[in-house]
């Protein structure tokens, strides 16, 4: 098992799956498996850093390839969705559904775990169904033999009826074996019966009047008796995919729609998908009982132990709110002085190229063009935005590795059910505290479309990593001042998570209220899987979190933050008559900005920091000193200093850390919105709504302050 970064040329046809393949003797693999089974580590550990990711054909469900060299043999590695089943209820699933029972591979790895291999089955035999090309990995050795589960391998080969190899993915045990037995199946003429699933009677009786006809059709092209099982279950999204494959209807054959007819006049479509299931699952259960033994029955009695605790109705969201107040503390504490640092060095190697441009002669215009207005501004995103990514992001994950996020989302569903919403836009919202756009493309895992659609509008009152900058320091100058010191920080701390939790209040009056209007329905039920509590892999989370998500995120933040310190400049260096027209603009603005509790240079700050949120307090502060370039105070005694003797009080604090909470999304999630409902206009409304409830909670608040001032 071997990794090279030979130049790949990309073979793909319309409708399909884009390929890098090396030449015609690759052969590609499907990485299948439910969630939170170690797929992303056998996948990560198989192909190493030869990766690269991108979107499935007609869908925004993004896919991961990779490869990985065997004997001489390249394989290409397709990570597939994690699922639970075949009959797919989301995008990801039609995605899962469609390529391991549609695509052009060569195998299929189905990773299992063996702490819960039961469960695990009902997919293995589904896909054994489809195709004996497979191979099963039973991950997680190492935690089933902690919690002394035994599993005869021998026995569970002849009942599956293909290999299977028992693996520890994250210290790489048995994938040496893994990739020899994938080798084997694609390219010796092994012979693998694969597991057959005996159906109800009734079942067993349509399929032998459909499979004949169903076999003259398709021709070999896919398995016969499973091809009319699933035919049997009137699913329009199976049959949609099904005749893009075949490149006809196998329902424009009379025969067939004839036999299929007959047999759904007796055998209504739920009582198929319930004896289907049945079976399926009785199956499982039988080869789960012949293979595997535990020496201890309460091996789980340890994560009982710790649920009863972390999802209590008593305790479960108080200790929800303690971590997450133990994360804003910890990002709050740690990002100030690499942020400092970071800082100095970005502007220090501004002042090296004002040097340059002033060597090289270049106008005065040119230089602050690029250097004051589009360098600065991408310093300033920089040096705020990095170092509380880089602290936030591996916190999240470390929770995430560990198995407390679907316990968040346990929690948290009885009061996204009251307000007609989803249990699992917790963990959107959870994304959406990094970056509101990870959020939104988060949605996917919500099946229902209208609970999606709920997620998407109100994800951005979460407040995301470019909004926590600005909120954390007018937290600490104008509320957290009056604390001693050493506790400032904790305060700080405690007043943000008051903050996230009005933001969370919000989210759940808003989805209450669309649900009724807009948005109609109820809620719907959904299965929540709680998996294992798991040591996590700190190596792993740092790679995963400051690659794949810091890193990722800034990049996009830095491409909408240049043009727009490039406006910035410009609107601060134009002037019409002895005002720059960024002081015009701010002063139209100036009464609405009253009647909000702000004025009109911090409504400018916001709406010219649409790009990126990160920019807003330096415009802001641009405005106040009437300097043509984004400027820097030196510390947050100025900046307090200064926004003071430009009338800010209380009042205007806490408006604007409201407004900062309720304002339209950036442009980055604007985008992302769009390319998820594919609809400008509910991308149009996802920017209105929270701006609509911004203005009316400040104007609330302004006229409460109002009110008090004359008592």
């Amino acid at each position: 098992m071997g990794l090279h970064n030979q130049q790949t040329d990309t073979v793909a046809t319309p409708g399909q799956l884009q390929l890098k393949k090396l030449h015609d003797g690759d052969r590609v693999l499907a990485l299948a498996g439910n969630p939170n089974v170690g797929k992303s580590t056998v996948f990560n550990e198989l192909t190493g850093l030869n990766q690269h990711t991108g979107n499935w054909p007609g869908k925004t469900v993004v896919n991961a390839q990779g490869r990985f060299m065997h004997n001489g043999c390249d394989f290409i590695l397709v990570d597939v969705p994690g699922t639970y089943s075949l009959a797919a209820s989301s995008a990801e699933e039609e995605v899962a559904r469609d390529f391991i029972c549609f695509g052009e591979h060569d195998g299929v790895i189905v990773v299992t775990d063996a702490t819960c291999l039961e469960r695990n089955l009902n997919l293995v035999l589904q896909i054994l169904e489809t195709s004996s090309k497979a191979v099963v990995c039973v991950n997680l050795m190492d935690e089933a033999r902690k919690k002394g589960i035994e599993i005869d391998f021998d026995e569970l080969r002849r009942q599956l009826g293909v290999p299977v190899v028992a693996a520890s993915a994250r210290s790489g045990e048995g994938l040496e074996k893994l990739v020899g037995q994938v080798y084997a199946i694609t390219h010796e003429q092994r012979q693998s019966l694969g597991a057959k699933v005996d159906y109800d009677p009734q079942i067993e009786r349509a399929v032998q009047q459909l499979q004949p006809l169903v076999e003259q059709a398709v021709n070999g092209r896919l398995d016969a008796r499973w091809l009319s099982v699933r035919l049997l279950d009137a699913d329009a999204s199976f049959r949609m995919a099904l005749n893009e494959y075949l490149g006809f209807d196998l329902l424009d054959d009379t025969e067939v729609s004839q036999v299929l007819e007959q047999i759904h006049i007796t055998l209504p479509d739920d009582r198929i998908k319930d004896l289907v299931t049945a079976a399926v699952v009785g199956r499982a259960e039988q080869i789960y009982r012949q293979c595997v033994y535990i020496k201890n029955s309460n091996y789980t009695l340890r994560d009982r132990k710790i649920d009863k605790i972390l999802t209590s109705k008593h305790t479960g969201i108080p200790v929800m709110l303690l971590l997450l107040g133990i994360v804003f503390f910890i990002t709050i504490i740690g990002a100030n002085y690499p942020s400092q640092w970071l800082s100095d060095g970005l502007f220090y190697l501004e002042d090296l190229l004002a040097d340059w441009f002033a060597a090289m002669h270049a106008p005065e215009w040119l230089t602050g063009l690029l250097v004051y207005g589009m360098y600065r501004t991408l310093a300033w995103v920089v040096s705020v935005m990095l170092p509380p990514m880089a602290i936030f992001f591996p916190l999240f994950t470390l929770l995430e590795d560990s198995g407390y996020l679907p316990r968040i989302a346990f929690n948290m569903d009885r009061v996204f059910k009251r307000a007609r919403a989803h249990g699992k836009q917790i963990l959107t919202m959870c994304m959406g505290f990094g970056c509101n756009a990870c959020g939104v493309t988060g949605c996917r895992i919500i099946d229902s479309p209208r609970e999606r659609m709920l997620s998407i509008v109100t994800n951005s009152f979460v407040p995301c990593n470019g909004r926590f900058p600005m909120i954390i320091s007018i937290i600490t100058m104008f509320l957290a001042g009056a604390v001693v010191l050493p506790l400032q920080s904790a305060f700080a701390a405690v007043v943000l998570l008051v903050v996230i939790l009005f933001g969370v209040f919000m989210t759940l009056a808003v989805s209450r209220a669309l649900s009724a209007t807009l948005l109609k329905g109820m809620p719907s039920s959904f299965t929540l899987e709680l998996p294992p509590y798991r040591k996590p892999q700190i190596g792993s989370v740092i790679v995963r979190s400051i690659l794949d998500r810091t890193i990722f995120v800034l990049g996009r933040a830095v491409a909408v933050a240049a043009p727009a310190g490039l406006l910035i400049w410009c609107m601060a260096n134009i002037s019409i008559g002895d005002s720059s027209l960024l002081r015009i603009c701010a002063d139209f603005l100036d009464p609405f900005g009253r009647f909000m509790g702000l004025d009109g240079m911090i409504l400018m700050g916001f709406i010219l920091g649409f790009p990126a949120n990160e920019i807003v307090v330096p415009i802001i502060i641009m405005g106040y000193m009437c300097s043509g370039n984004i400027m820097e105070l030196s510390n947050l005694t100025d900046l307090k200093t200064l926004l003071c003797q430009n009338g800010w009080t209380i009042t205007t604090a806490i408006c604007t850390i409201v407004f900062s909470l309720l304002h339209f999304p950036c442009a980055t999630t604007c985008l992302t919105i769009y390319k998820e409902t594919k609809s400008l206009r509910w991308t149009v409304f996802a920017f209105i709504l929270p701006t609509v409830c911004g203005v009316m909670v400040c104007a609330l608040i302004t006229g409460v302050s109002n009110v008090a001032s004359f008592f």
